[in-house]
C-alpha cells in the first residue's frame, strides 16, 4: 500500500504485440465515505480518501444542508471497518431541516436524484449568480496547467480534477477524486475554508458539466464553469437560469460557449478557435 491513501499498488499482465509483462500498476483507492450529522448517518459515498474535510463542506453546501461554513461546528474524520466516517456537528436548526426532507442516498456517485421522492423534487431551484467576464486565453492557459494539479490523474489515469483559476488563467487550488462530482465538492469545500471570493474567477473540470454541476457551481456563488466535455441540455438550461457562463469542449486551441450572458461578453481572441 502506498503512503498517500489515494492509490495503491496492484498487479498487473500487460499484454503488448509480441510480449507480455508481469508487474504493478498505481491504482486510484475508491472507498465508501459515509456524512455522518449530528450522529445520523445521511449519505455514503464512494470517494477518493482525500481532503475530505473539504468534500464533507461541500457537499453540506452544495446539498443546502448548511447555508453557510459557519454553521458548521465540527468535524472528524474516523476510519472504520468497513469505510471512513465523516461526522459534523451542524447549528440545530439546519439539523432539524435535515431529518424533515432526509432521503436515502446510499450507494450515491453523482446522479443527484436518487431518493428523490417525486418530479417536483427533481429539480432544486437556482440560485442566481453574477458572471465573470473570461478572456478565451486564461480559459486556455488554466487548460495547460490543469494537468499540472492533477498528480494522482497522472499517477493512476482513473480521476477528474476540479480546479479554481483567477481572471488570468492561473490555477489557484484544485481538488482530485474518483468522482467527478466529489472533486467539485471537495474544491468548493476548500474555497468555503479558504474563504475565497467566487465572483473573482472561474471553475475548471476534467469532466462533462451535467445539470448538477451548475447546480453546485452556482449555489457556491461561482459565476462561470468550464468543461473539458460537453455539457447536458438541461446544464444549458440551469446556466440561462442563474446567469452563469458555461464554457464546454475546452480543449487546446478551441472551447465553446454553451451559453454567455450579455454582461460576461468574452473578449474575442485566436486562441478560441473555430
Amino acid at each position: 500500500m502506498s503512503d498517500d491513501p489515494s492509490s495503491c499498488r496492484a498487479p498487473v499482465d500487460v499484454r503488448r504485440a509480441g510480449g507480455t509483462e508481469l508487474t504493478d500498476d498505481s491504482i486510484a483507492v475508491e472507498t465508501p465515505v459515509a456524512l455522518v450529522f449530528n450522529g445520523i448517518s445521511h449519505a455514503v459515498m464512494m470517494a477518493t480518501p482525500a481532503d475530505l474535510e473539504d468534500f464533507a463542506l461541500g457537499f453540506s453546501l452544495t446539498e443546502g444542508i448548511l447555508e453557510a461554513p459557519e454553521e458548521l461546528y465540527g468535524l472528524e474524520v474516523r476510519e472504520e471497518a468497513a469505510g471512513i466516517a465523516v461526522h459534523l456537528q451542524i447549528a440545530t436548526q439546519r439539523f432539524m431541516e435535515l431529518k424533515q426532507r432526509r432521503r436515502s442516498l446510499a450507494g450515491r456517485t453523482g446522479c443527484g436524484l436518487c431518493g428523490t421522492e417525486s418530479l417536483d423534487q427533481a429539480i432544486r431551484p437556482i440560485a442566481p449568480v453574477v458572471a465573470p467576464v473570461v478572456a478565451d486565453d486564461a480559459i486556455q492557459h488554466a487548460l495547460e496547467m490543469l494537468r499540472w494539479h492533477q498528480p494522482l490523474q497522472r499517477e493512476t489515469g482513473a480521476t477528474h480534477g476540479a480546479a479554481w483559476c483567477d481572471l488570468a488563467g492561473q490555477v489557484l487550488l484544485a481538488r482530485e477524486d474518483v468522482g467527478r462530482h466529489n472533486a467539485l465538492d471537495k474544491l468548493i469545500g476548500a474555497l468555503a475554508r479558504r474563504d475565497r471570493e467566487a465572483q473573482d474567477g472561474f471553475v475548471l473540470v476534467s469532466s462533462r458539466a451535467s445539470y448538477e454541476m451548475v447546480q453546485k457551481c452556482a449555489g457556491a456563488g461561482i459565476g462561470c464553469l468550464i468543461a473539458v466535455s460537453a455539457p447536458t441540455s438541461l446544464a444549458i438550461e440551469q446556466a440561462r437560469q442563474a446567469g452563469l457562463l458555461l464554457v464546454g469542449f475546452a480543449r487546446s486551441g478551441r472551447h465553446v460557449i454553451y451559453h454567455q450572458p450579455a454582461s460576461a461578453a468574452l473578449p474575442v481572441s485566436h486562441a478560441s478557435g473555430g
